[in-house]
């Protein structure tokens, strides 16, 4: 009897547990259904740059360049006078310059670190009017001036840009100004100034003669700067670099052909502790002549100042007419103590 009734209570338990168990199962079977899509990847975007200010988006100004000294004064008659990148000169030019050295730094290079103020003036003045670029060639700011150049390619170089080489007046009267100064600055050499007096070693001359080699050894002696660099450089006219940097080749009229002295005559100077004045020239390399610190510069004709008169009379300037002696500039000429 007991397990009749045991029995079904067991089987009754069993079901009710089972339906328990398969009830979900059953809802999930007997419901509609319905597609659940998952939820879209949503990129973190980077976050928006900040908007642009006017600082970023106007570039940034140059810098303006530095004033010129003040013993430079350009002549802005130039602008109209002469070609581009040339400078005006118009002013009473000295043949013939002394200048007393007070202290050397080198007196058997003669080289004098400063000089008296005192000038003295000899032979008949002249006018002269030219233009003249404002760098070493390629007369181009911020440019190394170009070196290994000999007389006639400088020759054909200024006249493919319609110009010529200077004359060596022409060379002086630019680099000395008409307060006919030994240095294109004053009386006292400053290396600091001009690109001079720079130790250097000595060229090895076998070089030269191997074309394969002269490159390099132009490169190991090489310590030009860039055109305009030294903005201090620059004479009472306002052409840069007279004095230092490279040799300029000039016209010496007074030099000849196939002989000492040559018509090829260098002036300024390089880098090297040597004269670099404005007044010296080295007249013993003729027209075949090229070296690792040699270069030039050209000047051309100007054209005639508007305010010339019709007997085509030159205008006055710091000393009077041409051919009259400004003695207020004239000094006695005292040689220095042996």
């Amino acid at each position: 009897m007991r397990f009749r009734f045991v029995f079904p209570l067991v089987l009754g338990a069993t079901a009710l547990v089972s339906a328990a168990l398969l009830r979900p199962r059953l809802r999930a079977a007997l419901a509609p259904e319905v597609e659940t899509a998952a939820p879209p990847e949503v990129e973190t975007a980077a976050p928006a740059p900040p908007p642009p200010t006017a600082t970023a988006t106007a570039s940034t100004p140059k810098p303006p360049p530095p004033p010129p000294p003040p013993w430079a004064h350009e002549n802005p008659e130039g602008a109209t006078a002469c070609a581009p990148g040339m400078v005006l000169v118009d002013g009473v030019y000295c043949p013939f310059v002394g200048h007393r050295c007070t202290r050397f730094l080198y007196e058997d290079r003669d080289v004098c670190a400063e000089y008296a103020p005192e000038v003295i003036c000899e032979g008949r003045l002249s006018h002269k009017r030219y233009c003249v670029d404002r760098y070493e060639y390629p007369n181009l700011e911020g440019v190394y001036p170009v070196v290994m150049v000999d007389y006639d390619q400088a020759k054909h170089a200024c006249s493919v840009e319609g110009k010529r080489l200077c004359t060596t007046e022409e060379w002086e009267f630019a680099c000395e100004g008409p307060q006919m100064w030994p240095y294109p600055y004053g009386t006292k050499r400053d290396a600091t100034i001009c690109n001079i007096d720079k130790p250097h070693p000595e060229p090895e001359l076998v070089l030269f003669s191997r074309p394969w080699a002269i490159s390099g050894e132009v490169d190991r002696l090489d310590q030009r700067v860039r055109s305009g660099e030294l903005h201090r450089c620059v004479s009472p006219f306002g052409v840069h670099d007279m004095t230092g940097n490279v040799d300029e080749w000039a016209f010496n009229a007074r030099g000849k052909i196939h002989e000492k002295p040559y018509q090829s005559g260098l002036k300024g100077g390089y880098w090297g502790p040597i004269r670099a004045r404005c007044r010296p020239m080295t007249s013993s390399h003729n027209q075949w002549f090229s070296f690792y610190q040699v270069g030039m510069r050209c000047c051309s004709e100007a054209a005639p100042p508007s305010g010339r008169s019709a007997a085509g009379a030159p205008p006055k300037s710091d000393f009077g007419v041409a051919g009259a002696l400004p003695s207020r500039r004239v000094r006695p000429l005292e040689l220095p103590p042996r």
